[in-house]
């Protein structure tokens, strides 16, 4: 059976936390997973550590069983690919950095610019 890395939703309405769990990739969202391997609270709130004021959001992971279930094949979705590369135990996939360029526009309308006469 396929083994997932992904998060499990709980909290309130409007107030989401997260459980980073391993369950097997056709259970259910919420249902009993193999192991909880940390937590992600995604409101940030001050760090009592520093002075600056900076927010943050609370990722709680095991490294050592994230990197064990990573080590014999579990596939994290991409949410948890994202929180274990800011850990550090993946690389980031990185979106594509290139800018874009909008597409050029028929002929017909670039000819007809000009302002219509109203009646």
């Amino acid at each position: 059976m396929v083994v997932k890395i992904r998060l499990a939703r709980f909290g309130r309405r409007n107030s989401p936390f997260y459980n980073i769990v391993v369950a097997h990739a056709r259970t259910p969202r919420n249902s009993r997973p193999l192991e909880v391997i940390g937590t992600y609270d995604p409101f940030p709130k001050p760090d009592p550590y520093d002075d600056s004021g900076r927010l943050h959001k609370d990722i709680n992971l095991d490294t050592i069983r994230a990197k064990y279930w990573i080590g014999v094949g579990a596939q994290p979705t991409d949410t948890a690919w994202r929180l274990l590369s800011m850990v550090g135990l993946l690389e980031p996939k990185y979106r594509n950095t290139e800018p874009r360029t909008p597409p050029a526009l028929p002929r017909e309308v670039v000819g007809n610019s000009a302002p219509r006469d109203a009646k």
